[in-house]
């Protein structure tokens, strides 16, 4: 929802009204916060692997065009962005068929099915990133739209009661949260990990653990609802600002306030480039076609970002790798640097410009 709703931003700057299109799950809260009309349609993802669930993801899809073709014929749009996902697919689909011009907006570093299928009918098609075989005019590399970075970080320190000369580690998942991130970060920073590791390095470990208190970060760790409650209720120490879960106003004051950040590799790679923070990413190993590890590599190629495959995530591993970067300040600015270049400012307003040129 980010990426639309940044978009649909840029073009209520233009002046252009935008109406939603969607279903049951984020924009069902996001869309009507943000301001903007949502009419809702029924449709679910198609299983690979049950035939029963996948005769059903038919029926509700074929249900859902004439519904989408309905509103469609009722709001009159003079184009349609398809954000991807199997929302895109009957509305996507509606539109071509009413003959209104169709934009595709793709969020990863693959196309996915739903783009796949209506990239042939659309009047754009733009890229996250450069994908191998989809170059030509129908496609354009915009970058993933997001929307205006904080630039206030003492403004974003004194929201999170943050004095401006300490430092802030910022930890987060998805909106449900990455549980392997959680517990390594509740183990590595709040003081719970017995501080050993693999390959007989206890003493170094403890060693460690003694620098980690001795200077320890205040941490920002945004669980997501899973795991929130089960954490929340562990004794955390003081200067450890654990939080289910942040609206996208109070997630770009927590990176501006940040001076290091530990996450999953998804679309919020992005973010965090806008705002030119350094990064420890764990990408979520069962992703569609592996494309948080690619988006890791993305950043770590431009020297912005460091790797740590999910299966070797530990808790001394992470505040190893923490600790090292907080206390190389040169490399972490180098890093910070490197982020910032990566970002790509006017992403939302290069696809807002695409649909007002479809519907011009």
């Amino acid at each position: 929802m980010v990426p639309a709703l940044a978009v649909a931003s840029a073009l209520r700057a233009e002046g252009a009204g935008v109406e939603f299109i969607g279903g049951e799950r984020a924009e069902a809260e996001l869309v009507p916060t943000a301001g903007y009309p949502l009419q809702k349609i029924s449709v679910e993802g198609m299983s690979r692997t049950n035939p029963l669930l996948a005769v059903r993801a038919l029926g509700r899809a074929a249900a859902a065009v004439r519904r989408a073709r309905s509103l469609l014929e009722e709001l009159a749009p003079d184009a349609v962005l398809g954000g991807g996902g199997y929302i895109t697919g009957p509305v996507g689909l509606a539109a071509v068929t009413l003959r209104i011009p169709l934009v595709l907006s793709e969020a990863d570093s693959h196309l996915g099915l739903t783009n796949q299928m209506l990239a042939p009918f659309a009047r754009r098609v733009c890229l996250s990133f450069p994908i191998a075989g989809r170059r030509g005019p129908r496609y354009r590399v915009t970058g993933r739209p997001v929307f205006a970075p904080q630039e206030d970080r003492e403004a974003a320190r004194a929201r999170y009661g943050i004095a401006m000369g300490e430092t802030c580690l910022i930890v987060f998942g998805g909106s449900l949260g990455a549980r392997s991130i959680n517990l390594a970060a509740v183990e590595a920073f709040a003081g719970e990990h017995p501080g050993t590791d693999t390959g007989g390095q206890g003493a170094a470990e403890t060693d460690l653990d003694a620098g980690m208190r001795a200077g320890a970060p205040h941490v920002l760790h945004v669980t997501g609802r899973r795991d929130y409650p089960e954490l929340a209720g562990r004794e955390l120490p003081a200067g450890y600002d654990l939080r289910e879960y942040l609206d996208a106003e109070e997630f770009a004051a927590a990176l501006a306030a940040a001076d290091l950040v530990v996450a999953r590799a998804g679309g919020s790679v992005f973010e965090i480039a806008a705002h030119g923070r350094p990064a420890i990413l764990v990408p979520y190993p069962h992703a569609a076609a592996d494309h948080q590890t690619r988006n890791a590599r993305w950043m770590s190629a431009a020297g912005a970002a460091i790797v740590i495959p999910d299966r070797e995530l530990t808790a001394p591993r992470l505040a190893r790798e923490v600790a090292a970067l907080l206390s190389d300040r040169p490399r972490l600015e180098a890093m910070a640097s490197a982020s910032k270049g990566l970002a790509r400012p006017r992403a939302a307003m290069d696809v807002a410009d695409e649909l007002l040129g479809a519907a011009a």
